[in-house]
């Protein structure tokens, strides 16, 4: 990461709700628990998850991104106790 001059950020080693993946996860079954109808089966599911996958805005995602460091500032200024994230 330090010869391509990517900024690392440090945090702890089992953190999820400091894991970006895991908030577009959320976003991703949020979006397809409000289909009407729902997947009924695993190849409707798989196409479901594409679909939704490809239409999460992008600016949601950077917007996730940009807010780490505030995230894990909060969870270091709480002791690792819980954050409004």
């Amino acid at each position: 990461l330090q010869s391509e001059d990517i900024t690392r950020m440090d945090w702890p080693a089992y953190s999820p709700d400091l894991n970006p993946i895991e908030h577009v996860c959320d976003m991703l079954g949020r979006r397809i628990a409000a289909r009407q109808p729902p997947p009924t089966c695993l190849p409707e599911l798989r196409r479901a998850l594409l679909d939704e996958w490809c239409n999460i805005p992008q600016d949601q995602i950077d917007n996730l991104i940009l807010s780490m460091p505030r995230r894990c500032k909060a969870c270091i200024a709480s002791f690792g106790r819980h954050t409004p994230y």
